[in-house]
């Protein structure tokens, strides 16, 4: 299921193959993520000409609307939304933590008052793997809780010991009937090294899939993110893919890809593009920038997509200012193309042994 094809001498790096049922999977790799069934103004014909290996789906969105049994009774996911490489799906979990006063929490799942109409609609760990498998995702997430940042350890305790039950019973109901579908277990912890030391301890005595790091990227400083990360995966299986959630600026990549993680996904790339942003070798920008108006140069003349081979800076800050939904395509489609160009930059280096 997942191969180790190289193995860095001088860091934790290494590069693998996650095989799926939809196809295998180059890690490290970056997911864009499709919330609604779409990467939001991206197409798939510009998805697959990036190269795009696997898109993430929303258990909480899909299922309010247009709901996983409409999405199943339509051929499932993959050809509700034309796209035949893989998919993970999460759990509802982060919405958890992003809509806190619109749910509540109880020992046997989480109640949410939906963000659309006001129904009320329940997540449990046995209804958020049937979700999933009406959609027919390749990778599973279970339910859990994304404590935010800062909490106490005394709730952080709380939240990780709810968390390991409801996994728990995911992991023992997708034994019943695996169906190709693969599910990984999803440790907890806060930024308390004895908690991320318990969750792994305790979710690796199950055979999950895989193993993803949640609960990071909430606000934390930038070094708690990249210790937790690191001491996080070295408590986790080598012969398992590791998953960084939530994760997926430029700047993230190289220390996360050295502790050993594998897998990354983050709104961040086309969430900054609708607002103009544009990453660089010389760091973010935003096209809006008056400087540019009169510019002609592309946005990163090192990039090889092709929005910075066909566009130049003067015309994406017109359709930004104009209000245009094709700048923040184009934009999305430049921030991705980088963090692709940027993870196989990272490949070659650990290919080479410079890493």
């Amino acid at each position: 299921m997942f191969e180790i094809t190289h193995q860095s001498k001088k860091s934790n790096a290494r590069i693998g193959v996650l095989h799926t049922a939809h196809g295998p999977i180059e890690t490290p790799v970056f997911m864009p993520v499709g919330t609604q069934a779409t990467v939001k103004g991206v197409s798939v014909d510009a998805l697959q000409a990036l190269n795009t290996q696997i898109i993430l789906g929303n258990v909480y969105h899909l299922n309010l609307r247009p709901t996983s049994e409409r999405i199943k009774a339509l051929g499932g996911l993959h050809q509700f939304m034309n796209w035949n490489q893989p998919i993970l799906t999460d759990s509802g979990g982060f919405q958890v933590f992003s809509l806190q006063n619109q749910r509540t929490i109880e020992p046997d799942g989480v109640t949410f008052k939906s963000h659309l109409d006001g129904s009320k609609h329940r997540l449990t760990p046995k209804r958020v793997i049937d979700i999933q498998r009406n959609l027919g995702s390749d990778i599973m997430m279970p339910l859990d809780i994304c404590t935010p940042y800062p909490s106490t350890k005394e709730a952080v305790i709380s939240d990780m010991t709810i968390t390991h039950q409801w996994e728990i019973e995911a992991f023992n109901y997708w034994q019943e009937n695996p169906n190709d579908q693969l599910l990984f277990g999803l440790v907890q912890g806060g930024v308390y090294t004895d908690c991320r030391k318990q969750s792994a301890e305790t979710l690796t005595s199950y055979d999950f899939s895989g193993f993803s790091i949640g609960g990071l990227s909430v606000g934390e400083p930038i070094n708690q993110l990249t210790d937790m990360t690191a001491y996080t995966a070295s408590q986790l299986p080598k012969n398992k893919p590791r998953y960084l959630m939530g994760v997926g600026l430029p700047e993230n990549f190289m220390p996360a890809i050295a502790a050993g993680i594998d897998m990354f996904d983050c709104v961040a790339p086309t969430r900054l593009a609708r607002h103009g942003h544009f990453f660089t070798h010389e760091g973010k920008q935003n096209i809006r920038n008056a400087k540019f108006q009169d510019d002609p140069t592309p946005l990163d003349p090192q990039c090889s997509c092709l929005v910075s081979q066909q566009y130049s800076k003067a015309y994406l800050r017109h359709l930004h200012v104009a209000n245009e939904a094709l700048g923040a395509t184009l934009l999305s489609i430049h921030n991705i193309a980088f963090v692709f160009q940027l993870i196989e930059t990272i490949k070659a280096e650990i290919r080479s042994g410079a890493i």
